[in-house]
């Protein structure tokens, strides 16, 4: 009796007794007990068994990637085209866009002219904006020729005068079809500035309306261009209103921020809703928003137009040649000054002298890779855009 009691004990107690040795007695190792909850808990894995997190596909920072310097620099410059040397100077500057004014049309049916512009772009390691300054009226590069248009597209002023705003859209389609059929990918339009005073240096170029109809104007020539594929640019940033020709001289705007505010930017906010593409910046002092430096150079003034008014697109200046500028800066300071200011893209007549002062600037340090790159980006989604990429 005695025997089997401690033979009982022993079994309750997981103890050895009177002989019995341990490995008798069946034993579960404790790493494989686990209650009903465990078994059905989520399994977290260490950190390092997680898969890598991976960036999405960006194929414009591999494009920018495979780029030297001096591609990258190329692309900030839209050049004033020479024929004599557009061939070389596309591949020795690798531009990013050539400009094309009346000469380029002259002598030029629309046959051969499309063959031109088919070979600068057969030159070009990535595709050329190819742009044109067709407003109507005083400013016609193409259809001043009669071999491109029997009679030269009326400004915008004169077709809204005659038959309103359906008049002034039937023309800008018009436009459209024009240019694309040609191979031009970008018109330097529309015009969003207000001028009332007859004497002034935008008032023919302009809608000769208030800024509610402009901004209609505006907003609805974007959407035109964009059906077409056909880059738009808004001009001139922030309005020019009644001032002076920078062409000639330093233009100082003096109006409140408020006006400009409730008046000469609202179709600009238009355009820039409708989705436009760029905005092109004059050479006015803009005494509200900054009132030492031309618009087209001023960090104040490109920073109102991303933070303030949220525009996304290519910033470009209006042509760094013109006496507001190289007066009082020179040639290659202006256009150092331009990307540092936050331009994309350079109007120049003198891109040379310019593509070699930015380049030396970047080699410098003084223009930085980042403020490079992001321009070099804004210009190829830009491209992009217009299915040139």
């Amino acid at each position: 009796m005695r025997f089997f009691f401690l033979l009982l004990l022993c079994f309750l107690t997981g103890c050895t007794a009177s002989g019995f040795e341990d490995s008798t007695i069946p034993t579960v190792p404790e790493t494989t007990v686990c209650t009903t909850e465990q078994t059905h808990a989520e399994v977290t894995l260490p950190p390092e068994t997680l898969p890598p997190e991976t960036e999405p596909y960006d194929p414009i920072k591999e494009i920018i990637g495979d780029m030297s310097l001096q591609e990258r620099v190329g692309q900030l410059f839209l050049a004033r085209c020479d024929d004599s040397v557009a061939l070389a100077d596309i591949a020795q500057y690798h531009l990013g866009g050539l400009l094309l004014f009346g000469r380029d049309f002259e002598g030029q049916t629309p046959e051969s002219l499309t063959a031109k512009l088919a070979s600068y772009q057969a030159a070009a390691k990535l595709p050329l904006l190819i742009a044109v300054d067709e407003e109507g009226g005083s400013v016609t590069r193409v259809s001043s020729n009669p071999a491109f248009r029997q009679n030269r597209f009326s400004s915008p002023r004169s077709a809204y005068t005659q038959g309103g705003m359906d008049a002034v859209l039937i023309q800008e389609e018009e436009k459209c079809a024009l240019l694309t059929k040609l191979g031009i990918n970008v018109n330097l339009a529309p015009v969003c500035d207000i001028s009332t005073d007859p004497n002034a240096f935008m008032y023919d170029r302009s809608l000769g309306q208030d800024a509610s109809v402009t901004s209609h104007f505006a907003e609805s020539t974007v959407r035109l261009m964009s059906g077409y594929m056909l880059g738009s640019c808004l001009k001139h940033f922030p309005g020019y209103g009644n001032n002076a020709d920078t062409h000639t001289g330093i233009a100082i705007d003096s109006r409140s921020l408020t006006e400009l505010e409730n008046n000469d930017l609202l179709p600009f906010t238009a355009g820039i809703e409708a989705g436009c593409d760029a905005i092109l910046v004059s050479h006015t002092i803009v005494e509200a928003i900054d009132s030492q430096t031309p618009a087209s150079l001023s960090p104040v003034i490109h920073a109102y137009l991303r933070s303030t008014m949220g525009f996304e697109g290519v910033i470009l200046t209006d042509d760094l040649v013109m006496q507001a500028i190289t007066d009082r800066y020179g040639a290659e300071e202006a256009a150092v000054l331009a990307i540092l200011a936050g331009n994309d893209l350079l109007c120049s007549t003198d891109y040379r002298t310019q593509y070699e002062a930015v380049y030396a600037a970047v080699l410098e340090g003084r223009i930085d890779i980042d403020t490079l790159n992001n321009a070099v980006r804004n210009v190829l989604e830009w491209k992009t855009k217009l299915g040139l990429i």
